[in-house]
């Protein structure tokens, strides 16, 4: 199973980042071969779609073939950043059909942790993929020295099982709608 995680972050440092490490060391676990892809280092003028870069369509065709996308991002005027939006502007519509999704944000407090639901999971389908039920949202007062504690730990857990689920059958159903084809 193919994993690939989206840092949509502008540090290489952030809680955001970090959460999508630990998803993704989980998912590895799991057996999954993962990749990360960090936006912040692709250039800015293929991401806005003003030049052609290989980077960055090397960095979509990684997220479109993998099996499982983990997408994290800091929390910024309630909802994701710009970062991660000139991203997915860059897929066609439906490129992820198929694919299981994570997404992961990180905000200040309590307040901002709908934007996994309204902002993150209407992002996600619009492109196509399947977003899991459990999204992982971590508050600053989650993490001490940059690590996230064990609370949020357990839902990274548990989003990662649920991604690895969700992905196992969205395979065998793609299985069988091939063979029905086939019969035809």
């Amino acid at each position: 199973m193919s994993v690939v995680g989206v840092s949509g972050s502008p540090s290489a440092t952030s809680k955001s980042r970090r959460l999508l490490e630990d998803v993704l060391a989980a998912l590895g676990e799991s057996g999954g071969a993962t990749a990360l892809v960090d936006l912040a280092v692709l250039p800015a003028d293929a991401l806005l779609g003003r030049r052609a870069s290989a980077d960055v369509e090397q960095a979509l065709a990684s997220v479109a073939s993998a099996d499982i996308v983990a997408v994290s991002t800091p929390v910024y005027r309630a909802t994701y950043s710009g970062l991660l939006k000139v991203f997915c502007d860059l897929f066609a519509p439906g490129a992820l059909v198929g694919k299981a999704a994570i997404p992961i944000a990180t905000g200040g407090g309590p307040a901002h942790a709908l934007c996994i639901d309204h902002g993150l999971r209407p992002l996600l389908a619009s492109v196509g993929a399947v977003v899991i039920a459990a999204g992982i949202y971590g508050t600053d007062a989650e993490f001490t020295d940059r690590a996230p504690n064990a609370s949020l730990l357990g839902r990274v857990r548990r989003a990662a099982d649920e991604a690895v689920a969700l992905a196992e059958g969205l395979r065998a159903a793609r299985g069988v709608m091939s063979s029905s084809t086939m019969e035809r």
